[in-house]
């Protein structure tokens, strides 16, 4: 019984090797990789863009302070560039963003609020966000320290 296992893993590893294909339904890894050809559409043309600042340092807060910063940026690409989400690594770091399509060599800004309230110490927070840029993904941060209310 034990020689049948020791025959049929590897064959059945072998067959799942051989039956791997790298596009599945249309779509690639590499695809996968841009946000815009996510969906499963090639060619979707991608831009570029470029932070003034990727993170910012507010310094020290006392705890319940709400922190807000724009993340000014610049479309340095050839193509429109679309900002499809950005995501706070926590429920206290909230972005806004603009959702119209940046022309090249137009600017805007990632607006990013901190909510320090139960944050006490040493902060550091982040925004990633999603646009038909290679990477499709970029992070942001908001760093500080947030001083303990008194009780």
């Amino acid at each position: 019984m034990k020689a049948i296992y020791k025959m049929a893993i590897p064959a059945l590893a072998l067959m799942l090797a051989a039956s791997c294909d790298t596009k599945k339904d249309g779509v690639t890894a590499d695809m996968v990789t841009n946000s815009a050809s996510a969906d499963g559409k090639e060619n979707v043309p991608v831009s570029s863009i470029k932070f003034e600042l990727d993170t910012f340092q507010f310094g020290e807060v006392m705890e319940g302070e709400k922190v807000s910063h724009a993340f000014k940026f610049t479309n340095t690409g050839s193509n429109d560039l679309i900002i499809s989400n950005a995501n706070g690594s926590c429920g206290c770091t909230v972005p806004e963003w603009p959702k119209q399509p940046i022309p090249p060599g137009g600017s805007g800004s990632i607006d990013v609020v901190f909510d320090s309230k139960g944050k006490p110490g040493s902060a550091k927070k982040s925004v990633t966000v999603f646009a038909n840029t290679e990477p499709a993904t970029h992070k942001l941060f908001v760093v500080g320290n947030v001083k303990p209310a008194e009780k």
